[in-house]
């Protein structure tokens, strides 16, 4: 006789889920100050999400903001218009 399910999935896998704190901290520091940590804290919050069947958006927001950090702080640079550049 077979069965016309397949079994169900394993449970998540054992451990600390730190999607959201990563998620979080990532959408703060990529806002905030830091671009590189924003991306960086992005990733792990993905990897994370993957692992314990998380959503991953606020790895994505994380990574965008941080992009978006980057580029800004660029362009600022590059125009002069940079508030605590220094030109002297």
């Amino acid at each position: 006789m077979t069965s016309a399910y397949p079994p169900p999935p394993p449970p998540p896998a054992r451990g600390r889920d730190r999607t959201t704190l990563w998620g979080v901290l990532g959408i703060v520091l990529g806002l905030i100050c830091c671009g590189i940590l924003g991306i960086l804290f992005g990733y792990l919050s993905i990897r994370d999400a993957r692992r314990y069947g998380q959503s991953p958006v606020l790895g994505y927001l994380a990574i965008a903001f941080g992009v978006l950090n980057i580029i800004g702080g660029a362009i600022l640079r590059l125009t002069g218009n940079y508030p605590f550049w220094n030109n002297d």
